[in-house]
């Protein structure tokens, strides 16, 4: 891969919390690849996790925000084109979290504050952010969002809970946005499938040591890790894929294309 892919591109990544999330190795490829950019999270997760760190590695700032509040997007957005010094040409949403899969409630047995609060911050962040960059006029023409989602907004993964509903939910805004970006300056949205991954928000899933080992087994090229998502991230953050938008692609070693798998005899 050419080292300088993302040379003189500028960037929000939204999510970074530990070296274990994927945000993260995202931010440290970003930089290797040229970029420039900011980072963002949500107060708690800032205080409960390293940003700050990565962000001195990266030489570059956090801005805090709450990724439901329209006046802290506006924020991120105002700032980062600030700090950057002009339009962005990249994002990453990476962006999610469930009070009912916290609290280990069933998918039968949902509380819909929860389950509301689910969509608003999983799914519906993005299109916030989204709109307001549409508002603000903040995106370069020809820039990249990816979203990270995963399988179970397909196919039903027990334990995952309200997770797949807002993960189906944001693949559509991928869908819906991208159509009137790429009419309105070329910008492409995709979502990024990704394996199951050991990441501090991952680990909250029931059963996610099951979902981890089962890919792992089922996948012809074993599970795809948060450094290769990175990298993947990267591609489609530069202008080698200047046509490619409104798509869900799978990182997943192909696991989605497995049907059934063959497992060596004991």
């Amino acid at each position: 891969m050419n080292l300088s892919i993302l040379e003189g591109k500028r960037g929000i990544i939204f999510g970074a919390l530990d070296e274990k999330s994927i945000a993260w190795q995202v931010a440290l490829a970003a930089q290797k690849a040229g970029a420039i950019f900011t980072l963002s999270n949500a107060p708690v997760a800032i205080r409960m996790g390293s940003i700050k760190q990565l962000a001195t590695q990266c030489n570059t700032i956090v801005i805090p925000a709450d990724a439901t509040n329209t006046e802290d997007i506006k924020k991120v957005f105002t700032e980062s084109i600030e700090y950057l010094g002009g339009k962005i040409d990249f994002i990453l949403h990476a962006i999610g979290m469930s009070p009912n899969v916290r609290k280990h409630r069933p998918y039968t047995e949902l509380d819909y504050e929860y389950f509301h609060k689910t969509l608003d911050i999983s799914a519906l962040s993005l299109h916030k952010i989204l709109q307001i960059a549409w508002n603000l006029d903040a995106l370069s023409s020809q820039a990249s969002i990816v979203a990270l989602t995963f399988i179970a907004a397909q196919r039903v993964f027990p334990g995952y809970g309200d997770m797949s509903d807002a993960k189906a939910t944001l693949e559509s805004i991928v869908r819906n946005f991208g159509y009137y970006y790429g009419k309105k300056n070329g910008t492409r949205i995709n979502s990024v499938s990704q394996s199951p991954t050991p990441t501090t928000a991952g680990s909250g899933i029931d059963a996610f040591l099951r979902f981890y080992e089962y890919a792992q087994e089922s996948s012809p090229l074993g599970n795809a890790d948060a450094q290769s998502c990175a990298d993947f991230c990267i591609v489609l953050f530069s202008d080698y894929t200047r046509m490619v938008t409104m798509q869900n692609l799978f990182h997943d070693g192909g696991f989605s294309q497995i049907g059934m798998t063959i497992l060596p005899s004991e």
